[in-house]
């Protein structure tokens, strides 16, 4: 069964993404810690991060760099945060979190909520920051 990830990569479903090339996605994660907490995910499904080919870890973390850069430009922090959960959708990925404090990246603290208005806007700002 295709996961929530693909489904979003093959437009099954809607998502706010903000880059994508043909092996990685990026979107904005819609039960968020921080304002532009970004998923970034391979387009390959495969569970487990570290099941990943070592290319292709190594070419997803590049892909998650220049999206955190994008997010910076847009959303005012002192960094990007970077988290490995993989529990929650069985699909590769991290989390890029903007951060001013440690406690910003607490995946215990209660998630913010934005109008769909926001999210499109935020992801459109972020998209055109991306090179």
């Amino acid at each position: 069964m295709a996961s929530i990830f693909s489904k979003i990569i093959n437009r099954e479903i809607p998502a706010y993404i903000v880059a994508e090339d043909n092996n990685f996605i990026a979107f904005l994660d819609i039960n968020p810690l921080a304002e532009g907490h970004t998923l970034v995910a391979p387009k390959k499904e495969i569970d487990y991060i570290f099941d990943l080919p070592d290319q292709d870890i190594a070419q997803l973390f590049v892909f998650a760099k220049r999206v955190a850069q994008s997010i910076r430009k847009v959303v005012p922090c002192n960094r990007i945060g970077l988290s490995v959960i993989g529990l929650e959708v069985p699909h590769a990925h991290v989390h890029l979190v903007p951060l001013n404090t440690t406690n910003d990246i607490n995946f215990a603290k209660p998630k913010l909520t934005f109008t769909k208005e926001h999210y499109a806007e935020l992801a459109q700002r972020i998209s055109v920051t991306f090179k």
